[in-house]
This record gives C-alpha cells, structure tokens and sequence, in this order.
C-alpha cells in the first residue's frame, strides 16, 4: 500500500497519483505528513509519496527531516535523499556538480566580504547574482558593473537579503496580468507583499552570509528544460521574457521534438545516473560554442504546463510520440522499489 500525503495545494502531483492509482487499482492511502503519529500513520505502508513545496512554511521545516528520517529506517519515500536533499539550493548544487564532474554554468559562491570584493575587482562583468533559493526566477538580476556587485556583496555580508523579493514579485505579477495568464487579484496580493512578505520568507529569515555568482552567458532566447523519471524523458523550452534574460516562469513555452537538442536529453539520463535520482528536471542553455551547460537542477515541476508536451524519450534515445502520464511513472518507480 502507498501512502500519499492529503493536501491542499492544487498544484501538488499527490492528485495526479491518487488518480493513477484508482485507475490502475494501486492500493493507497491518505496520510497527513504534519501530524505528530505520521510514523505510526505509515504503519502498513510501503513507502511514502510527498510533492512538498520550498515556499511553504511548514515543508522547509520538516519535510527533509521527515522524509530522510524515514529513508535512514529503510522505509521507501518520494523524493528521497539523492533526489531532494538540494531541492531549492543552488549552492549545495554547485558543489554536487562540480564533484560529479556535470557541467554547469561557471559559478562563483564566498562566505567573506573580502574574498568576495576582490574577486569582483578581477572578473569581467555582467554577472548573474542569485539566491541560493527560489523558483519562477525568483531572486534572480543581472549585474551589469563592479558597483552594482559591490552593494550586493556589502548587503550580502551586512543586512541580508529576504528570500522573497517583493518589488520584483509585483512586477513579474503585472507582466502577467497583462499577458491574460493571472487574475487581477493576483496583483493585488503582491502589492500586499510589499508590506506583509509571504509566511515562508519570514521562518528562514534574511540569506546573509554568503553570496552567489553565475557566469552570464549572452544570446540565449530560452532555456530546455529535461525531465527525467524512471529511464524515460520528456522536455520544454521556456522562452525568456521580453526585454529580460530569465526564462524560468516566463509563461512562453514550446513542446515539438524538433525544439530540443537531444545532447541535452543524452546528458540529463547520464546525469540522472550519476546522481542516482527518482525524479530530475535539468535546466540548460548553451555558450557560445554551442555546447549545453547546465544552470540549476529540481525534482519538483509545475505539472500542468506539461501537459501539451508531444512525447517522451527512452534511454535509447528513441522517441514515443504522444500523450505520457510521468505521475503514473512515479508510481509505478516506488511499485519497483
């Protein structure tokens, strides 16, 4: 029997699994992975399913506690600790590349002012400055001069930064109003989180201490996204924003197989190999000598934007042309294990 935590996020995978069981006649059960009896909830179980969140309070307090606690027992979870421990955390990410030899966009991360004020006095600029958290390009900019790193690198090692940004939260809302793809209320609402930041941002508390640079690498109208799960991929290139550099959360997206390079798709099984993952989704762009790099890694993903995707790889690079349900994979992945 699996056991799959009961939400209310309408986003969450938990009801795409809920319908691959019923349909295919999986044995399930409902869990509430907050109360304090989870443990015994899982009695009987044989693994748990969770989609958990990084910009919910409650999940970046224990969901990674939870889930690798039950691993460590040798009960089975989704994500487990290969798959999630650098959910949300592209500095732990950088150093995991790196290690595994997986080419990633060159990246720079300190942890004092001075190493970080001389190095922007060697480097070329612009740079990208990031968070080590946040989706949809959340806490993303681009550094044009030595300046402009200058004030990052000082509020980095002084007052912090929270892992919310409100001003450019309003902004991207209203580029979306005005594309038709969100409610007015939407707006509304960022600029209530110009006073009032989201519960999450207020439990981790300012990123200070740190700072993080990645290599800008210009001329690229979009970055692929490859998901892989269980031997089998399927991708989405996400176009950049008008006037803009960042792709992620764009809401301009294309789906046909002859959209992607398949080096791509070769590179994120390989990857998935080496990082001995459930669930990987790779996002790349590519220098300027054509060749793909990676710029951060999830195993989380907005399962309705893939919706139109129009088919899926196999290890063997062969293409299965047509609708794929990658929920049901999940399943049937943890059903193997």
């Amino acid at each position: 029997m699996i056991a799959i935590h009961n939400e209310k996020r309408t986003t969450s995978f938990q009801y795409r699994w809920i319908d691959y069981c019923e349909k295919n006649k999986i044995v399930y059960k409902l869990v509430d992975v907050y109360a304090t009896d989870i443990i015994q909830q899982l009695e009987g179980c044989s693994c748990l399913m969770w989609h958990f969140y990084q910009a919910d309070a409650k999940d970046f307090v224990m969901a990674k506690p939870l889930l690798f606690s039950l691993e460590q027992s040798g009960f089975k979870v989704f994500p487990n600790f290969n798959t999630a421990w650098h959910f949300d955390d592209k500095v732990g990410q950088k150093y995991l590349l790196e290690a595994l030899n997986i080419a990633l966009v060159p990246t720079w991360v300190f942890y004092d002012a001075n190493s970080a004020l001389q190095w922007v006095d060697q480097t070329k600029f612009p740079k990208v400055f990031k968070l080590r958290g946040g989706a949809g390009s959340q806490n993303v900019q681009l550094v044009h001069t030595p300046s402009q790193a200058k004030k990052l690198v000082r509020k980095a090692f002084g007052s912090g930064f929270s892992p919310y940004e409100s001003v450019g939260g309003l902004k991207e809302r209203i580029r979306r109003w005005r594309l038709g793809k969100t409610h007015f209320k939407d707006v509304v609402k960022g600029i209530v989180r110009l006073f009032i930041p989201p519960r999450y941002a207020q439990v981790m508390g300012n990123e200070m201490e740190y700072i993080y640079f990645q290599e800008f690498i210009p001329n690229n109208d979009s970055d692929t996204r490859i998901i892989v799960i269980d031997g089998k991929a399927f991708a989405l290139k996400r176009m950049v924003r008008q006037n803009d550099f960042r792709a992620s959360g764009s809401g301009h997206f294309r789906y046909e197989r002859e959209e992607f390079d398949e080096r791509c798709v070769r590179l994120s099984f390989d990857y998935t190999k080496k990082l001995n993952a459930q669930c990987v989704a790779y996002d790349y762009i590519f220098d300027e000598n054509n060749t793909p790099l990676l710029v951060e890694i999830s195993y989380g993903f907005a399962n309705k934007v893939y919706n139109p995707c129009t088919g899926f790889w196999d290890e063997e690079l062969n293409w299965h042309e047509g609708s794929f349900n990658p929920y049901g994979w999940m399943v049937e992945l943890m059903l193997k294990s």
